[in-house]
């Protein structure tokens, strides 16, 4: 069973391309992503691998330590790496475990603790579930879990992006939000000032029509010409106690001003892009009798 996030990522000591090594010891304070294959020369993992190898700087700047692993000796690793330069553009930068006892496999779940045998004898459909991404911080604890299918290279900007928002990644206490790109600043705070001022603008209009139906009358059209925002000003023909005359004044004067407009962003659908949008906010007088007190 593949190992849950907060577990302590178990330890152990391999084979790599660069020598032997103790997983903690060579963890020590950074983060890690350890990354399996099933076979050696498959497809889909040498197009992943010479990927990776070019975004190995992002990797860097972000303190993480990259290892791969795969259930084939050392030594293909080597040869390996020959094709995936030569096809990819970039060979493997990283240190690559031989997990030919399928030790680590195990203790990270990805082959029954019943596997055995020669694996140059499997073929890769016998491991397809040696592809896992795990992400490990300084604590030793697993962060990130991702199983991937053969058929399907793995998008390693969509883990960037789980390390940028992971606490010791981040500046302030903030989330990532879906379809986030690694990288980029998240402004939330002033979406949802803009979300939230167009919700409290349509409450008001409905309370203004529930409460005085007889008294106006508001039309809204939206077009996205993109003019300059302008705030929205509201005009009051209600009428005060004996102010009856200065009502019927305010509300010449409300019907002769040009409307009001007022910018704000919207989306016609969800797959559609951020437009700016104008709201026109016509009030015309209905009634001109004044109000009692």
């Amino acid at each position: 069973m593949t190992l849950p996030i907060g577990a302590t990522a178990p330890d152990f000591e391999a084979e790599t391309t660069e020598g032997k090594i103790k997983f903690h010891d060579w963890i020590g304070n950074s983060w890690a992503l350890l990354f399996s294959h099933p076979k050696d020369f498959t497809p889909v993992c040498t197009t992943e691998l010479g990927a990776l190898a070019k975004l190995k700087p992002e990797f860097d700047k972000r303190g993480v330590k990259l290892m791969g692993l795969s259930v084939d000796p050392v030594d293909r690793h080597s040869k390996w790496s020959e094709d995936i330069k030569e096809t990819q553009g970039a060979d493997p930068n990283y240190p690559m475990i031989g997990d030919t006892d399928y030790n680590v496999s195990k203790l990270y779940g990805m082959l029954p603790a019943a596997i055995s045998g020669d694996p140059l004898t499997r073929t890769a459909a016998d491991n397809q579930t040696v592809r896992n991404v795990f992400i490990i911080g300084p604590d030793k604890k697993i962060k990130l879990v991702l199983v991937y299918p053969m058929t399907t290279g793995r998008n390693f900007q969509e883990i960037l992006r789980v390390i940028d928002s992971a606490p010791a990644h981040r500046q302030a206490s903030r989330r990532n939000p879906g379809r986030l790109v690694a990288g980029r600043r998240r402004d939330h705070r002033g979406l949802g000032l803009q979300r939230r001022g167009q919700n409290d603008l349509s409450a008001g209009l409905e309370r203004a029509e529930a409460v005085h139906p007889d008294r106006a009358a508001a039309q809204i059209t939206a077009k996205s010409d993109g003019s300059r925002r302008q705030p929205v000003r509201q005009q009051q023909t209600r009428g005060r106690g004996d102010r009856g005359h200065h009502d019927l004044d305010q509300a010449a004067r409300t019907r002769s001003r040009k409307p009001s407009t007022s910018a704000f962003k919207c989306r016609l659908s969800p797959d559609s892009a951020w437009a700016e949008a104008n709201i026109r906010l016509e009030v015309s007088p209905v009634s001109l009798a004044p109000l009692a007190a």
